[in-house]
């Protein structure tokens, strides 16, 4: 029995230059595991709170030396000697210590990092690869080791890329038949291609948060127009070989109860705004539409599940933030036909591994999410086979803090085979 001999918390910086937690579990038996957390941009309201010092002083405010100083003062002291195999009971000790809905007092930030890294740990110690070790957490009856189909964010838009375009991800997926290196070699294809097709249009190449391209677009449209030219002038059959989704995430352009997008002249109700993601859908054949209503907007929520839900996979997840509550009233209400499973919007391993079970039972689809402001960390990828997702997510295939998990999901590949 490896037990928790030491814990060790630094400050690095993200993909974004903004400051985050590194922590170092270390056990008894000399194995350790290190964890890095990711951040959000597009943060919805019902995440769990990352606690920030608010120092301008040290990194304009975005330092987290109070969340380290919790680390070492509050949870350090309380888990040290506790067996590292005892996730649930590690993570609901830390629980425990913040006291609060949305981890604000101790930070959620800080509270992942040293889930994580306890997992990594417990997992080098019983000789296992992270995601194996990860399943004995999971409910395996109907469930299979495998890697998930990838959506690729090519192009990026919204926060992701100073509002170049209302909507913040357009993205290509590839059927769900092809093996994950099929999938990365079709998305390096299609990223090459689009980014000739925008040379050819004149429109800049300059990339966004999560490494997709963020030309300026006239409309919101144009975005769709693009990523189907640059599938049609590669050898992947549109619709067939490679799908298109969206990422609206359309609590950005909500305001007073009506969206504002460029494409229209006037603000739209959730119904006209409904019409047209269902103009979108009958042009473009969307397979993956993820917020396309405000996280409160229930009643527009619960229409379009109506509306396309048939044909199309309506994603929650800011209307769901990993967060049991927000799943339920979700699934009471109908508005989802799947989610987007991020560990930092909940705080620890053992929840969002919950959420992925009820989530699971109810028959949705499943999501796993990067961040925006993303470390080299590649454990997503090991959390994503563990629970058997149906996609992931990861942003475009470039930057070394995206393809660190494409590549560990290469490694993962070739690990089943053997299995």
């Amino acid at each position: 029995m490896a037990k928790i001999k030491q814990i060790v918390a630094r400050e690095i910086l993200n993909s974004k230059g903004v400051p985050t937690i590194e922590t170092t579990v270390i056990l008894s038996d000399g194995k350790a595991g290190t964890a890095s957390i990711p951040s959000g941009t597009s943060v919805g309201n019902y995440e769990a709170s990352e606690l920030r010092d608010g120092d301008d002083k040290h990194f304009l405010g975005n330092g987290v030396l109070k969340a380290i100083s919790n680390i070492e003062t509050i949870i350090s002291p309380s888990i040290l000697g506790m067996d590292a195999t005892k996730q649930h009971e590690i993570d609901k000790k830390m629980i425990e210590l913040d006291g609060t809905l949305n981890k604000g007092r101790v930070g959620a930030n800080a509270i992942l990092s040293v889930s994580v890294a306890v997992a990594k740990a417990a997992a080098k110690s019983a000789l296992l690869p992270t995601f194996l070790y990860l399943r004995e957490f999971v409910n395996k009856e109907n469930t299979t080791v495998k890697v998930p189909t990838p959506i690729f964010n090519i192009l990026n838009g919204g926060k992701h890329a100073d509002d170049n375009a209302d909507f913040q991800e357009y993205m290509v997926i590839p059927a769900s038949s092809k093996t994950f290196s099929e999938s990365l070699n079709m998305s390096v294809v299609l990223y090459d291609s689009l980014r000739k097709v925008l040379a050819e249009n004149n429109l800049t190449t300059l990339v966004g948060d999560e490494g997709g391209f963020a030309p300026k677009l006239q409309t919101n449209k144009d975005g769709l127009d693009l990523l189907k030219r640059s599938i049609e002038t590669t050898s992947f059959r549109y619709a067939f070989d490679v799908f298109l989704g969206l990422d609206v995430s359309a609590t950005g352009f909500f305001q007073e109860g009506k969206y504002h997008i460029r494409d229209k002249a006037m603000p739209l109700s959730s119904e006209a705004l409904i019409e047209f993601y269902e103009e979108l859908n009958k042009e473009f054949h969307l397979l993956y539409l993820e917020d396309p209503l405000a996280e409160d907007d229930w009643n527009g929520w619960a229409k379009i599940y109506t509306a396309i839900s048939q044909q199309t996979l309506i994603v929650g997840d800011d209307l769901t933030a990993t967060n049991p509550y927000r799943l339920q009233m979700a699934l009471d209400k109908k508005t989802i036909t799947g989610i987007i499973i991020k560990p930092n919007q909940i705080g620890t391993v053992i929840e969002a591994l919950a959420v992925v079970e009820v989530a699971r039972q109810a028959g949705l689809k499943i999501v796993v999410s990067h961040r925006s402001g993303e470390t080299n960390d590649d454990f997503i990828a090991d959390f994503a086979v563990a629970v058997s997702a149906d996609y992931v997510k990861f942003g475009a295939p470039v930057r070394g803090e995206r393809v660190a998990k494409y590549n560990r999901l290469l490694e993962i590949e070739i690990d089943i085979k053997s299995l």
